[in-house]
């Protein structure tokens, strides 16, 4: 059985990528957290990858590290899954924009942080930002409309791609940022899977215990 180890669910993105992964397939995985901005986090997380972040699949003596890289070791583990599209202009397209969300969007990352518990009021929009949101936009209203009749995610069936989106559509609903209607639609369909429920109910929990 896979092992996960990821930071806070109400603060680490790229936990969730993963993670959403594993769901989406159905597969059992134990699941360990280790908090973030503690005294002790840096120890915790060296003691266990020495790249000193999270996540981190465990498969029995294998270790994989970095988001991206644990997802695609998924699907090489389960290729009847598609996890990357199946036609080879698709899949090439579909690793680019994992790619750009892994490496990219530098502005968005910086002024609208993971925080899935709390709301926000919707922030000035300029500059670097007005561009990242338009990038993101633009890519989810192209994508709908190239396979919005075959189904609601970004290539139609769940993919890598729309695990590395996730994060940002939780951003967008703490910020309240407004969205053309199809980004919008995207958008509601991600949250609304049982999967994210799940994940949102864990990350709200995290800080009602804080609070406490």
């Amino acid at each position: 059985m896979f092992t996960l180890i990821i930071g806070n669910k109400n603060l680490s993105s790229w936990s969730l990528r993963p993670w959403l992964v594993l769901k989406m397939l159905d597969e059992p995985f134990l699941e360990r957290v280790i908090p973030l901005k503690q005294a002790d986090t840096h120890a915790n997380i060296l003691a266990i990858n020495p790249a000193g972040k999270v996540p981190v699949l465990l498969d029995r003596h294998l270790k994989v590290w970095d988001s991206l890289a644990i997802c695609e070791y998924l699907a090489e583990c389960f290729p009847h899954a598609r996890l990357w599209p199946a036609i080879d202009s698709d899949r090439a397209l579909a690793r680019s924009l994992a790619a750009e969300m892994h490496g990219g969007f530098e502005a968005l990352r910086q002024n609208l942080s993971m925080d899935i518990a709390h709301s926000y009021p919707t922030p000035e929009i300029s500059g670097a930002l007005q561009g990242d949101i338009q990038r993101m936009v633009a890519i989810w209203q192209e994508q709908r409309l190239r396979f919005g009749a075959v189904g609601p995610f970004l290539f139609g069936h769940f993919t890598i791609v729309d695990a590395f989106f996730a994060p940002v559509v939780t951003r967008f609903a703490s910020y309240q940022l407004p969205l053309p209607a199809e980004s919008q639609q995207y958008c509601e369909h991600i949250l609304a899977l049982p999967a994210m429920r799940e994940w949102i109910a864990d990350a709200r929990a995290e800080c009602d215990g804080a609070l406490r």
